[in-house]
């Protein structure tokens, strides 16, 4: 047997190993329920999210909404009927896809008249329907209120029995001024404060979102041909491996290990025509890559203060590079050339994906160190926003709110710019510390982003160090994928696309798991 075969069985050993204990995790520990719950053919139109005993906490852990409203309530109670069409006025501006004001508060009910919900209704003292209580959703984790309760950040609602005077008690709290009336998705409350280091953490969100939609995008437009198919499985690969987020890693594991049955390549015609199976309407569009909440419609870091601005792009660059400090320095070629081959083949802007193509085409070296990669990355996103700067410029097109800048500012890193005097202003060229700047780039992409994530998981309690270590990939070095063996593989120059035929066709003749959720 060769070294590089050794090592190529350790790497699928411990790569199932991962899985199936990655699969055990509780599914429902996963959901993010922050999302669209009605549709326009939605009979009950409901927008309100009905919560019990058994979700509770999970919800509202995980939502990446700052506030919560829940609503204690029983069925039978003609009072609360009455009230429900008042509830949902306000719940229609901040809950699902078609809000106005999405991502700020989640608003949510607990029928207390049903068994199960009983000591749930007792922990917060529920005297009388409908009660309406206030706070931050990690404050309801696990927890309860009390009449006597000083000092609490969960507060009671004493006045909202109608939708204007709840609406006028929320815009109290937070200093807005939002309307019944409001229009779908009006950006207000936008925090603009680029020096503020804690507002990546939110974009944890905006990458699941951009995942999402980039999978949806390729589906919808066709765009898994013969000549492209490869480059798709190398990047779900790239994500399975280094995505930040654990639900966005498991879903792209579900597609990755089916990917042979969703999209037969024998049934993919000679002309390029792809088989309807490869596209949405096939059974690849069954699949959701970063779960059954995603996409939610909205975006949180990368939300622009106008709706044609930010949004898509943004999260797709913080996907790039929360990938790029991720990465082993033997896996830093493959992601350079995955990420490379998935912006030529797969991003639909045709002025942007060629730019982004000739950057790439530009690396005549291979890539051996991680930093190289991250390095180049973000050359590339600044040299983008250079010529984005001129023509936004040119002709009015740019965001008032959130002007295309070179990255990062010196509110957020004034290491990484070495003194005034060896930076020529006259030329507009930046002098780096490129050492500092990795640096920045490593925690900023890396621990920051996923700050949400930590927080969220410490409020479970007992298992917190096992899952924040399964979590947080606070550097380079922390992985699903076990990168000891990867990096193995790579200085045996194994070949990755080789792995993952290996990997995909064991795991085809494995008993069939229908989802991760």
């Amino acid at each position: 047997m060769t070294f590089c075969s050794v090592f190529l069985l350790l790497f699928l050993i411990l790569l199932f190993s991962s899985f199936e204990q990655s699969v055990s995790v509780s599914s429902g520990s996963q959901r993010v329920i922050l999302r669209s719950i009605i549709k326009e053919n939605n009979q009950d139109g409901d927008f309100a999210i009905d919560l019990n005993t058994t979700n509770f906490d999970t919800v509202l852990k995980e939502t990446p909404a700052p506030y919560v409203i829940v609503e204690f309530f029983a069925h039978w109670c003609p009072a609360c009927r009455n009230y429900k069409p008042q509830y949902e006025k306000v719940a229609r501006l901040f809950n699902g896809a078609d809000a106005s004001h999405p991502g700020i508060i989640l608003m949510t009910r607990v029928d207390c008249a049903s068994t199960i919900n009983s000591n749930l209704c007792d922990k917060f003292s529920v005297d009388h329907y409908p009660m309406l209580f206030w706070g931050p959703p990690k404050k309801f984790v696990g927890g309860g209120w009390g009449p006597n309760q000083e000092k609490s950040e969960i507060l009671p609602i004493e006045n909202g029995r109608t939708a204007d005077v709840l609406l006028g008690w929320i815009n109290k709290q937070l200093g807005s001024s939002y309307g019944l009336d409001d229009g779908k998705y009006e950006n207000e409350h936008l925090q603009t404060n680029t020096s503020d280091p804690g507002q990546i953490a939110k974009a944890i969100y905006d990458v699941e979102e951009a995942t999402s939609t980039a999978f949806s995008i390729i589906l919808d437009h066709k765009m898994i041909k013969p000549e492209t198919r490869a480059s798709l499985i190398k990047f779900l690969q790239l994500l399975v491996a280094h995505h930040p987020s654990r639900r966005c890693r498991k879903g792209s594991a579900d597609v990755l290990v089916n990917f042979d049955d969703l999209c037969p390549s024998s049934t993919m015609l000679v002309n390029n025509e792809e088989a309807e199976s490869c596209s949405k309407k096939g059974a690849i569009g069954n699949y959701q890559i970063c779960g059954k909440e995603v996409p939610r419609g909205y975006w949180m870091y990368c939300r622009g203060s106008k709706n044609d601005t930010r949004g898509f792009s943004c999260g797709l660059w913080v996907l790039l590079h929360s990938l790029s400090v991720r990465v082993e320095d033997g896996e830093s070629n493959m992601a350079f050339r995955s990420a490379c081959d998935f912006i030529h083949n797969f991003f639909v802007c045709e002025e942007c994906r060629q730019h982004f193509y000739e950057m790439c085409l530009s690396v005549s070296t291979p890539f051996k160190k991680a930093r190289d990669f991250a390095l180049w990355l973000w050359r590339a996103h600044n040299q983008v926003n250079k010529r984005l700067i001129k023509e936004e410029a040119s002709l009015g097109t740019g965001d008032p709110e959130f002007p295309k800048a070179i990255w990062p500012p010196k509110q957020l890193c004034s290491s990484c710019y070495l003194s005034p005097s060896k930076t020529s202003e006259e030329n507009n060229k930046i002098d780096w510390d490129e050492d500092e700047v990795f640096k920045f780039l490593v925690s900023y992409y890396g621990k920051e982003l996923v700050t949400l994530y930590k927080d969220n998981e410490q409020q479970g309690g007992g298992k917190t160090e096992k899952i924040v270590a399964e979590e947080l990939v606070a550097s380079t070095n922390a992985v699903v994928v076990p990168v000891g063996a990867a990096l193995a593989i790579a200085v045996a120059s194994c070949a990755f696309g080789a792995l993952a035929y290996i990997w995909r066709s064991r795991q085809k003749n494995r008993k069939p798991r229908r989802s991760w959720n």
